[in-house]
């Protein structure tokens, strides 16, 4: 999707709408009362599929959201939101000090990303560039974000189609092709000729194979928590 070469001016709100997504219950809970002090927070969500949804009923000016979310990363998320909202601001969380998922979401445009670990006051700046049509990245990953690097995040997906894309990351949470079949609302035949094909089309010999293809494509990461032998969405 190609977006305009200038967003639309911020709104006229007096303090920008914020929508917060992250599926850490705990830490979300404490990003929203944290916020809500300089903020208007209008919605608070768990996991990338309801970001979506509620972004595009509320509208807001500015979502925060996890670059790690179940059912749908945030990247993928971000990219279906800015195909209804191409005027939205968008603020990434991360734990991962990874330049190419940083180049990964800049390249979005206007756009802020933030690592977890920093202080809350790299957040509120993050925020307030994004705001005024600015982009912001943690100082720690600012050498590493080069245009290579873009174009190196950018190259990573281009492989998937975005169902693709949708089916591997299930599967890779651990979710069965039925289950898979009922959250996309498509028939099982449908899932089982997508896995089918994107087997073949990268020789993979094993549901294995097929996690490693995810984690390749920056869809998950591996951690030991994961449903399906251990992994979590970045």
């Amino acid at each position: 999707m190609s977006l305009p070469n200038a967003m639309a001016a911020p709104s006229p709100h007096s303090r920008p709408h914020l929508l917060i997504a992250d599926d850490h219950a705990i830490f979300l809970e404490m990003l929203k009362c944290f916020l809500e002090k300089n903020y208007v927070v209008t919605g608070t969500v768990t996991d990338g599929r309801s970001l979506v949804a509620e972004a595009i009923r509320l509208k807001p000016d500015i979502v925060i959201l996890d670059v790690g979310m179940p059912l749908l990363n945030g990247l993928d998320a971000a990219r279906r939101i800015r195909e209804q909202l191409p005027s939205v601001r968008l603020v990434f969380l991360t734990m991962q000090q990874n330049a190419h998922l940083a180049a990964a979401a800049l390249e979005l445009g206007h756009a802020g990303f933030v690592l977890k670990h920093a202080a809350s006051g790299e957040l509120v700046t993050a925020i307030e560039q994004v705001w005024h049509g600015e982009t912001y990245i943690s100082p720690k990953l600012q050498s590493g974000a080069s245009v290579e690097n873009k174009n190196q995040a950018s190259q990573s997906s281009k492989n998937l189609t975005p169902r693709q894309r949708d089916i591997v990351q299930l599967f890779a949470e651990g979710y069965g092709l039925k289950e898979i079949a009922e959250r996309l609302n498509l028939s099982l035949k449908t899932i089982e000729f997508h896995k089918h094909h994107i087997m073949a089309e990268f020789n993979l010999k094993s549901n294995a194979d097929l996690v490693l293809l995810a984690v390749k494509k920056g869809l998950i990461t591996i951690n030991p928590d994961i449903r399906y032998g251990g992994g979590k969405v970045i």
